[in-house]
């Protein structure tokens, strides 16, 4: 998996790097298939304080490709939440490609 974390408008230290990978760990738990993540953290310049930081990702898997966006006032939040619609999305994947295989009608003769 090709994990690419970055930010804009804001530093990504090493402790929230971390925390960024070990929130991802779980959906690659849920589904090993994951080929390429893509993290973007930012910090908006707005007047009020709710929904400032801001956190998006993209998720390539095989198959297809996932989005998932969250705003939250703190950045931890918002990578919760953006794990979270990511987690669900990924669930609803794997159960689609498992229920694709249907059982063969019976032949009558």
């Amino acid at each position: 998996m090709n994990l690419t974390i970055s930010g804009h408008h804001l530093e990504v230290t090493p402790s929230l790097r971390s925390y960024v990978t070990s929130k991802l760990d779980r959906i690659v738990r849920h589904f090993d298939q994951v080929v390429d993540v893509k993290v973007l953290l930012t910090v908006e310049k707005q007047k009020e304080k709710e929904g400032r930081q801001r956190a998006e990702c993209n998720i390539h898997v095989k198959g297809t490709d996932m989005f998932a966006e969250s705003s939250h006032a703190d950045l931890y939040a918002a990578v919760d939440e953006l794990v979270d619609k990511l987690d669900r999305q990924v669930v609803r994947h794997k159960t689609r490609l498992q229920e694709h295989h249907h059982e063969a009608p019976k032949r009558l003769m």
